[in-house]
């Protein structure tokens, strides 16, 4: 537990977005447990656990100390209610997750709420499971869909989710090439297996392709018999939500313009087993990496080739098949992404830690097993980061999102660090940075490259729990390595002697502007078309126009400086016009359609912000859309959600700002400013 001593303490738990201040005074003032404690409680336990502080009180992002009175009549009540089970279905909390704390010479309570085990959920409130569930998003919680409650009562019921027997399903159902293909490689891999010896329906049935339940006399074909072998006729009608995906993109972007796909499209079975032997070829080729020597002979399955292999493996045994999102696999010039339907079973930490192991679909994990093809429970996520710490490529990182819900890990074959940062660390900090743990050490690399960090950036950097990070920073401050800026949430950190950039910093006084005419001053352009015929004029989001004076950019027209880490977009008419055309064509659907769901528009927009800062007045006249309403719907949100990054934290109204897409905010998967010229 994160131990509070004084207001240091509190004020680094604060910067946390897994923490709630409540005050908790009661109408007499002395003390009471608040009614809003239970929905927290509930929303922190079915995701990432969390902290609960009560006896503050937090107004516009500042809080002070009120204290209980009472503090032992509140403690009585938090853990009388956590007992009954009228109120709360499991109680997690334990003497020693209930800290009492003074400050000021007042007492408050600090509880830690830990992590549901998959068995335990959903914790759910007043016997009422589908409409008093709750989750954690934004910093908020929120009740949790009918879907997300019926998804977690599934996998608290269910070890394995692929050993289910489907009925009415027959050797018919199999693609036989697929299973040949399958026999081929266990007969290379183990020529002396016994099930060699088996005629095709008997190998299946032995490796868990068909089975009989002995209490109930059901037998049949497995949920995993027929995803891994199925043709594409069965497995739409045992998971009508199935989808595999492999693109080859070939640049460093968010588009998803593609030179290489593969898909269920009529040219192949479209079941796992072949995804899988398609996609690791595919995965491997052309891969870059120093052979290994084992006792003077070269290996060509190299660690990496293994951590490719294993994560193409994770990905394919931990997807929740009756999930709404595919199974999507990336491989682009700085990085290979995975994508599977599904939250992780285990806490991520403890994933990477190894040891421990939830797998969602076991008979599918053991038929790659046999042939080679996977690690052993617990073993897998860690030989991926060993894989990729021995290349000293970029630690990977291994992420959920919670809506849809998914599992995301990115490996990324950018060094670790540039000759050019490793001798700016060293001129400051000497041989004190070589000591630095990994997490450490990468936030520090991170704050020297892109000239800042925040709580939110640095938990973007490792898999570890986000109060590993809270305990950090304050430490990095202590020993030198950061200087904090801003208070709370608001906090950002920058090497010593570095200072946060502002728009006046990077634009000037009058920034990007000359004189503006008074004829135009005020006027907004709205015609489409502007996109393409307007030559002279910015929009700014207080919807005045100024023209555009020289500046320095880069081969593709935006604006590039030292105070920045990356381009800014000033003016669509600087750009070049290939890429002011995939601008547009990024754009052109919102400008098409006024009503669009927020997914797409957030989509949209990530798609511009890629690689790049761009202002809110260029978002809006790309999309059509006014300022105000991109700003409070899509942009602020993706802000809080950690997939947009600004390029001024101390400005975030600022009509200068800059957003850039998360993906590529990232010293090895985004292009630092390109040369000027």
């Amino acid at each position: 537990m994160f131990r509070i001593s004084d207001l240091t303490d509190l004020r680094a738990l604060s910067e946390s977005s897994e923490l709630e201040f409540k005050l908790a005074q009661g109408k007499d003032g002395r003390g009471k447990l608040p009614d809003d404690f239970w929905p927290t409680y509930s929303a922190m336990a079915n995701c990432r656990g969390g902290y609960v502080v009560l006896g503050i009180r937090e107004k516009k992002g500042e809080f002070t100390v009120a204290g209980i009175p009472d503090v032992n009549t509140v403690k009585k009540q938090l853990f009388d209610l956590a007992g009954s089970k009228k109120k709360v279905n499991v109680n997690l909390l334990t003497d020693q997750l209930v800290q009492t704390v003074k400050l000021d010479g007042k007492e408050i309570l600090v509880i830690e709420v830990p992590i549901a085990r998959r068995e335990q959920k959903p914790v759910y409130l007043n016997n009422q499971p589908i409409t008093e569930t709750w989750f954690r998003m934004h910093e908020g919680d929120h009740r949790c869909s009918e879907e997300q409650v019926r998804r977690m009562m599934a996998e608290q019921v269910e070890e394995s989710r692929d050993n289910r027997i489907v009925q009415n399903f027959d050797m018919n159902d199999i693609n036989l090439e697929s299973l040949l293909a399958y026999r081929n490689l266990l007969s290379a891999s183990n020529p002396v297996h016994p099930a060699l010896e088996l005629d095709n329906f008997a190998f299946l049935r032995s490796i868990g392709g068909y089975r009989k339940d002995r209490q109930t006399g059901t037998e049949g074909m497995t949920l995993a018999g027929i995803l891994m072998f199925g043709t594409w006729e069965a497995i739409q009608d045992v998971a009508p939500n199935y989808f595999v995906d492999y693109q080859e993109r070939p640049e460093a972007r968010t588009e998803r313009r593609w030179v290489d796909r593969l898909c269920p499209d009529g040219t192949w079975s479209g079941n796992v087993f072949d995804f899988y032997r398609r996609t690791y070829r595919k995965l491997i080729a052309d891969l870059k990496v120093p052979f290994e020597l084992k006792e003077g002979i070269r290996q060509d399955d190299t660690q990496i080739h293994t951590a490719l292999r294993e994560a193409l493996v994770n990905t394919l045994v931990h997807a929740d098949y009756t999930g709404r999102i595919s199974i999507m696999v990336v491989k682009r010039p700085d990085l290979f992404g995975f994508r599977n339907p599904g939250l992780m079973r285990v806490p991520l930490e403890q994933a990477i830690k190894g040891y421990e192991s939830d797998c969602r679909n076991r008979l599918m994990h053991q038929m790659f097993l046999i042939i080679g093809a996977g690690e052993r429970s617990g073993s897998g996520i860690p030989k991926i980061f060993s894989g990729w710490k021995l290349a000293n490529w970029r630690l990977p990182r291994l992420y959920e999102k919670t809506e849809p819900e998914q599992t995301l890990l990115e490996l990324s074959i950018g060094n670790l660090v540039s000759e050019e940062t490793a001798a700016l660390l060293h001129s400051k900090f000497g041989d004190k940075v070589d000591h630095l743990s990994e997490l450490e050490r990468s936030i520090v690399i991170t704050a020297a490259v892109e000239k800042w960090i925040d709580h939110e950036r640095a938990c973007q950097l490792t898999s570890l729990h986000s109060r590993e990070v809270t305990l950090t920073l304050p430490r990095l401050v202590t020993g030198g390595f950061l200087i904090p800026h801003g208070e709370k949430r608001n906090k950002s950190y920058t090497l010593p002697g570095q200072e946060l950039p502002s728009p006046e910093d990077v634009f000037g006084v009058n920034p990007l502007s000359t004189s503006t005419p008074d004829s135009l001053h005020g006027q907004i352009i709205t015609d489409n078309t502007s996109l393409i015929t307007d030559s002279s004029y910015l929009i700014t989001d207080n919807d005045e126009i100024i023209t555009d004076n020289e500046q320095e950019r880069d081969d593709l027209g935006r604006f590039v400086t030292d105070k920045l880490p990356y381009p800014y977009i000033d003016n669509l008419d600087h750009l070049s016009l290939s890429l002011r055309q995939q601008l547009e064509a990024a754009s052109a659907l919102a400008r098409e359609k006024k009503r669009l769901s927020n997914e797409v528009m957030d989509e949209i927009i990530l798609a511009l912000c890629a690689g790049h800062y761009m202002p809110l007045s260029i978002i809006s006249k790309l999309m059509s859309r006014t300022p105000q309403n991109l700003r409070e719907k899509q942009l602020v949100p993706l802000v809080r959600m950690g997939k947009i990054r600004l390029a001024f934290p101390h400005a975030r109204r600022h009509k200068r700002q800059g957003y850039i897409a998360c993906e590529v905010v990232n010293t090895s998967m985004c292009t630092k400013n390109s040369p000027k010229r």
